[in-house]
């Protein structure tokens, strides 16, 4: 982790370390000055932040509020601190903004800074190859942020050139990454071999191994092989997203739990709260609910003011919903209001199940993994 900014969450993949490994690495093999090259990592790592940064006051222009930014050598992966902004994020209209920012921000940097070196020291042989090398950093400078926004306009995920032509949230296999609007022919050709993005980084990869020029044929390896990492990264995120689309309540709701009467005493509550992992439980007055109380609750009033009745520390304020109910409505109950420690599920005035928000992240951890076992299987 690099730290906290602005309430935003930064972190630097151990891949970036892994790439320092091999440029001193190949330093040591072409007898080049290992500070240089540590110079060079850290042109490559400002030139990932600034874009980044870029991303993130675009981010809060669009409204998105961000959690954490994940850092690597061809951008950043954002995570966001709501399912509300996740949700915004992933829609087509704000991908594409978002794909824009990146390359931006970086070739625009790229041509700020040209500008200034040309203007101060025209001496500077911007044009001379090669580009990229800890030989010459100040050429360097320049040339990393416009190849990273250049890289980034490749139509291939993660990049920004993927996500402005991705339909978010197609389960059909084959399928991942095909462009807006895409006949289903083109769709299978864009998924052709399980995605366009893996043949774009292979083809990276095999194009550095074939070159003559060791450092071209470095970076260009390199950006081939953090696609394929950062691709399959985010297609994992973007698979739980979609599978919270789909789920509904009955999918994840607890059908065996316990309720408690509003007329029981808190010490004979708390008895049989001990024989059930349940945190919460809803509170029933002649079968009707009435309410909910959680573990701590009766323990706190138990210490505090002794035995008394559980209608006495019940939660009156709750919400429920219904079986056919979408979990994303359920969540955002549960995320939007602090008092709500559970949703019972209702059929009618029957109670047929209860979501907390700690059965719920197991639940969806659960769910996952069988969706994509059946998916492996299919």
């Amino acid at each position: 982790m690099a730290g906290r900014f602005f309430g935003v969450e930064v972190r630097i993949h151990a891949f970036f370390l892994l790439l320092l490994a091999m440029g001193m690495a190949g330093a040591a093999m072409t007898n080049v000055n290992p500070m240089r090259m540590l110079g060079l990592w850290g042109l490559l790592l400002l030139a990932v932040v600034i874009r980044e940064m870029a991303r993130a006051i675009a981010a809060a222009w669009f409204g998105l509020e961000l959690r954490g930014i994940l850092l690597l050598p061809t951008g950043g992966l954002m995570s966001f601190s709501t399912l509300e902004a996740t949700e915004r994020a992933a829609e087509v209209k704000i991908q594409r903004r978002m794909a824009v920012v990146g390359p931006v921000a970086s070739i625009g940097m790229g041509l700020l800074l040209a500008g200034l070196i040309l203007s101060s020291a025209p001496g500077v042989e911007l044009m001379a190859r090669p580009w990229i090398t800890p030989t010459h950093l100040v050429r360097s400078l320049v040339w990393v942020n416009i190849l990273l926004g250049l890289v980034n306009l490749l139509p291939a995920l993660p990049l920004d050139g993927g996500h402005a032509l991705q339909v978010g949230g197609s389960d059909t296999k084959g399928t991942e990454g095909a462009p807006a609007g895409a006949s289903p022919h083109l769709a299978r050709l864009w998924g052709f071999g399980g995605g366009f993005s893996r043949w774009v980084a292979i083809g990276l990869i095999v194009s550095g191994i074939l070159l003559s020029n060791a450092w071209y044929g470095l970076w260009l390896g390199i950006i081939g092989a953090f696609m394929l990492i950062g691709a399959r990264m985010e297609g994992q995120g973007m698979l739980i997203q979609s599978d919270v689309d789909s789920v509904r309540m009955r999918d994840v709701m607890l059908t065996q739990f316990s309720t408690l009467s509003a007329s029981d005493t808190l010490e004979d509550a708390l008895q049989r709260a001990v024989h059930t992992l349940q945190d919460v439980f809803p509170v029933v007055r002649g079968g009707t609910l009435v309410g909910s109380v959680s573990r701590q609750n009766i323990v706190e009033a138990l210490a505090a003011d002794g035995n008394s009745y559980v209608q006495g520390v019940m939660t009156r304020s709750f919400q429920t919903a219904q079986p056919d109910d979408s979990l994303v409505k359920t969540l955002r109950r549960i995320l939007g209001d602090q008092g709500a420690q559970l949703v019972p599920v209702m059929d009618g005035e029957r109670i047929v199940g209860i979501v907390t928000p700690q059965n719920l992240s197991q639940s969806m951890g659960l769910l996952n993994q069988s969706r994509r076992m059946r998916r492996v299987e299919s």
